[in-house]
């Protein structure tokens, strides 16, 4: 059944509005198979993770549809201010409300908020219950939130494709009864780790700030800014993965290195996380991910594997090096944060301070798919390649200037202005 029917093409002030779309594992299943009747829209589920699509305006079976979907991410961390989420609830003017709209709009809401509780939530208990291996339970969390996806999207697929009409709505009712029994019945396994007493009184809690000044603030502005970086990096080369793909002549591979990439970048939560359980000062995996980062980058900078990678063998797995690269550390950079916290300002305000540290990734979600966009879109030359698809090696490789310098400015602040904590101490 052709769902959506795509009504022309994209007016400039819906590219002025490209945004990432729903982040959520039991819906991005779902808006795909919505949007896959959309003639001229390609909308893949990575597109649908890592932004990398326009708003979509078009009538669906028939009714308008919202002109602009955001990340519920977006809405919990109040990326956009009031007015976007205004425009976002706001119908086109020739469409009417229908109960499927209002439906998408309630589940938007409630799921944005739960992904962000569900997202911090699990990360100071398991640090409590794993003291001496923080890095490895609190990855094995951070990469079971990507891995969700690739068990859950097949099965959400067969049942939109087997539940026949309001198949979706079937799809999502009974989601909502598996998921509550299975989070119910670990609710009710749950016990709290040995040696852990509830507190006999409550204690007034230091604010947010007195515990980020307990060091010099530098040092969280630091940390901050680390995160923001290496998210904002990754998802500028992320957000052109398939099409640099393309460019190097694989693109009757781009599932598969798609699917590789994803195992790379779910590899780098467990991984790097783990192995800094073993490291005295955590923050040396963050200097790691940025050299090899560096290394890689310079390296296709220097051969012009992308422009040059077509047919030639070591400057295509040099850029497929680079690819699964960034994914480990745009990975292993998220599942890090939650124990570099810890080691730094401990496990009082964790949570919270985890929370507003997340707030580097709504930033870098305006900016990294954004600036790469904006620099294929300005720079070098569309054509066709031997598939019928419009590429633009040169705009592709212009984007990695972008990413080395702002590697290179990460890796000097993880240097200096993210101290070990042994040097606070003799001070």
């Amino acid at each position: 059944m052709d769902m959506c029917r795509y009504s022309g093409a994209f007016t400039p002030l819906q590219h002025r509005y490209r945004i990432l779309l729903v982040h959520f594992q039991s819906g991005d299943s779902g808006l795909h198979r919505f949007f896959q009747g959309c003639n001229g829209v390609g909308i893949q589920f990575r597109d649908l993770l890592f932004g990398n699509v326009c708003s979509v305006s078009g009538e669906c079976g028939g009714e308008g549809y919202p002109q602009i979907i955001t990340d519920c991410r977006d809405l919990f961390c109040g990326r956009y201010g009031r007015y976007r989420i205004f425009h976002i609830l706001r119908r086109p003017a020739s469409a009417q409300c229908t109960g499927a709209d209002r439906y998408l709009h309630m589940l938007w809401f409630i799921m944005g908020v739960g992904l962000g509780t569900g997202y911090l939530s699990p990360v100071k208990t398991l640090m409590l219950w794993f003291e001496d291996r923080k890095g490895l339970a609190t990855g094995l969390a951070v990469a079971g939130f990507g891995a969700a996806k690739a068990i859950a999207s097949p099965i959400m697929q067969a049942m939109l494709d087997n539940l026949g009409e309001g198949g979706i709505y079937k799809m999502f009712m009974i989601l909502a009864a598996v998921y509550f029994i299975m989070m119910f019945t670990g609710h009710i396994l749950l016990k709290k780790p040995e040696g852990w007493h509830e507190p006999q009184k409550k204690e007034k809690s230091q604010s947010i700030l007195s515990v980020i000044k307990t060091r010099p603030v530098a040092n969280y502005i630091g940390i901050w800014l680390m995160f923001y970086i290496n998210i904002t990096c990754g998802l500028a080369l992320i957000s052109q993965e398939k099409m640099i793909v393309k460019c190097i002549g694989l693109a009757g591979a781009v599932g598969i290195i798609s699917t590789v990439s994803a195992i790379f970048n779910a590899g780098g939560r467990l991984g790097f996380s783990a192995w800094a359980d073993t490291m005295k000062d955590r923050n040396t995996i963050y200097k790691l991910i940025f050299v090899l980062s560096i290394v890689f980058t310079g390296l296709v900078m220097v051969t012009g594997g992308i422009k040059n990678g077509q047919g030639n063998m070591l400057l295509t797995v040099l850029v497929l090096g680079l690819i699964f690269v960034v994914n480990a550390g745009y990975g292993g950079g998220f599942s890090n944060v939650p124990t570099l916290l810890s080691d730094h300002y401990g496990m009082g305000s964790i949570s919270a301070l985890h929370g507003i540290t997340l707030s580097a990734w709504a930033f870098a979600g305006l900016t990294g798919n954004q600036v790469a966009n904006l620099i294929v879109n300005s720079t070098g030359e569309f054509m066709q390649d031997s598939h019928g698809n419009s590429i633009n090696p040169v705009g592709y490789q212009n984007v990695l200037y972008l990413t080395i310098v702002l590697y290179i400015v990460a890796l000097l602040i993880s240097l200096f202005m993210v101290r070990p904590l042994n040097k606070d101490a003799k001070k």
